[in-house]
């Protein structure tokens, strides 16, 4: 056995059958996104991005902010043990392939800066994986310090927080 493949063979793998092997796992690697070999969190983030314009456009009357912010709330309580259950499974407690925090925390930048062109919907997907891929202070803490599904899930809704910060500091300028 050659070291590339001890290596390989001691990497935790997410795959499709192991996400079907259990809901949590569904969930977690964001209904398959998370299965990018590419940039899973960009991959993630843009499903997330993709399925809130599409629900509401399609259901403009349901998909409320106030209904996107009850699906928050709801979505990061159901995502802490999702993560917390694949992160078990897969031996990594914050896995790449781990995707819902991503989802999560994009959505809440969404509903609190709609309604948005495209460009300005680009701006804040490309700032909130600008901070979630660098994890300024205290992100990198949160990221490093609190582990399970709550961990992984929190620092995602930290760098949505810096996101629309930027925002906000966008419209004082």
């Amino acid at each position: 056995m050659t070291i590339s493949t001890a290596a390989q063979s001691a990497e935790p793998k997410s795959n499709a059958r192991f996400m079907w092997s259990h809901y949590s796992h569904l969930i977690a690697l964001g209904f398959g996104s998370g299965l990018s070999p590419i940039m899973p969190g960009t991959s993630g983030t843009l499903f997330g991005w993709v399925t809130f314009v599409m629900i509401s456009q399609r259901w403009p009357d349901i998909f409320t902010p106030l209904t996107w912010g009850i699906i928050i709330i709801i979505g990061f309580a159901i995502g802490v043990g999702a993560c917390d259950r694949t992160g078990r499974d897969l031996g990594v407690s914050d896995h790449g392939s781990m995707v819902w925090d991503e989802i999560i925390a994009f959505w809440l930048v969404l509903i609190l800066i709609m309604p948005a062109s495209f460009s300005t919907q680009l701006w804040a997907f490309f700032w909130f994986r600008f901070f979630d891929m660098v994890k300024p202070p205290p992100i990198q803490h949160f990221d490093r310090y609190i582990k399970g599904g709550f961990g992984v899930m929190w620092d995602d809704i930290v760098a949505a927080f810096y996101t629309l910060l930027i925002f906000a500091l966008w419209q004082v300028i």
